[in-house]
């Protein structure tokens, strides 16, 4: 089981000025930008996420991931075990997880666009939801300071909250009901 270390950074308008950061850093796109359906199951008590861990099935393009993770450790950067594998897109994982206890509970949406470099030391992923533009950092801590600092951001600017959480923070600062995170219709730009 690996460890996945990250932060999100918040992007205040759009990627123009980061992608243009990102080429001279010598950053290049791994995978090009793809919409992602994630869909979050847990059972009638909830509890996973009393735990701090989730399931998690993503849809994008022609497949699926199946991720499970574990709780964050305590740390500036947002540490937890997580498993993923690939799935076809028409395994019936749903249906199975359903049949286990677990149902749906949240589910979002993004357009997300990954980024690396040769030395494969870390990844940015670029990420558009419907609450706004985030980029993920994932990668060993020192790495992921020394690159949000070249992107002009500090260790103040660090997010290691879920989607989950910003959706939530999102709709009580606009009062607003919280249901699931997706874009509006003619609100996604493909």
């Amino acid at each position: 089981m690996k460890v996945e270390t990250e932060i999100k950074l918040r992007v205040r308008g759009g990627f123009t000025k980061i992608r243009h950061s990102l080429r001279k850093l010598g950053f290049r796109i791994i995978k090009h930008r793809a919409f992602e359906s994630n869909t979050l199951f847990d059972n009638a008590k909830r509890s996973l996420r009393k735990h701090g861990k989730l399931i998690r099935v993503r849809r994008v393009a022609n497949h699926i991931l199946l991720t499970y993770k574990g709780p964050s450790e305590p740390s500036r950067y947002k540490k937890r075990h997580e498993i993923e594998f690939e799935l076809p897109y028409s395994a019936p994982i749903a249906p199975i997880l359903i049949q286990l206890g677990y149902h749906p509970v949240f589910r979002y949406e993004k357009f997300r666009t990954e980024y690396g470099k040769r030395s494969n030391q870390g990844k940015i992923l670029v990420d558009e939801t419907p609450i706004g533009n985030y980029l993920e950092l994932e990668g060993p801590p020192r790495w992921i300071d020394r690159t949000a600092r070249q992107l002009g951001f500090s260790k103040a600017d660090y997010i290691t909250r879920s989607y989950g959480y910003l959706y939530l923070a999102y709709c009580r600062e606009r009062r607003i009901r919280p249901k699931d995170m997706l874009f509006k219709k003619g609100q996604v730009k493909k």
